[in-house]
């Protein structure tokens, strides 16, 4: 059984979220660059990544993507993604009540994992089981 999405976690949270996060991230002197040197257009982004998190949040299916293959070519490794997390974590819990901060961080944490392993096996990076 898929949880229920906190009372107020809605498609209007979710693009202030969103729309907050980026504006960090954008802000970010580790993570800014990496965004500013794969992203022209922020709008589309921006609206894609609101679809993501629809998705994620609210079990919408608004989000139509493989985040995995757009991580893959990246420069980025494990500190990025703490880095990532950390930005994350703080800007659900300033802009979102607390059970709403919660859902979006428990899955947050999940898909930083995901990605991060996803992108040191896609390269070879993760050490040999024994």
């Amino acid at each position: 059984m898929i949880p229920q999405p906190p009372a107020g976690l809605d498609e209007a949270m979710i693009e202030t979220l969103v729309h907050g996060f980026y504006a960090r991230i954008r802000a970010d002197a580790v993570l800014g660059p990496i965004f500013a040197a794969h992203i022209r257009d922020w709008a589309p982004h921006l609206r894609q990544m609101t679809a993501f998190w629809s998705s994620v949040a609210l079990t919408s299916g608004r989000y139509q993507g493989n985040p995995m293959q757009k991580h893959q070519p990246l420069p980025i490794g494990p500190a990025h993604f703490a880095h990532w997390l950390m930005i994350f974590e703080a800007t659900a819990r300033d802009l979102c009540p607390p059970a709403a901060a919660e859902h979006l961080i428990l899955r947050a944490r999940r898909i930083a994992a995901s990605l991060e392993h996803g992108v040191a096996a896609a390269r070879g990076e993760l050490p040999r089981v024994a």
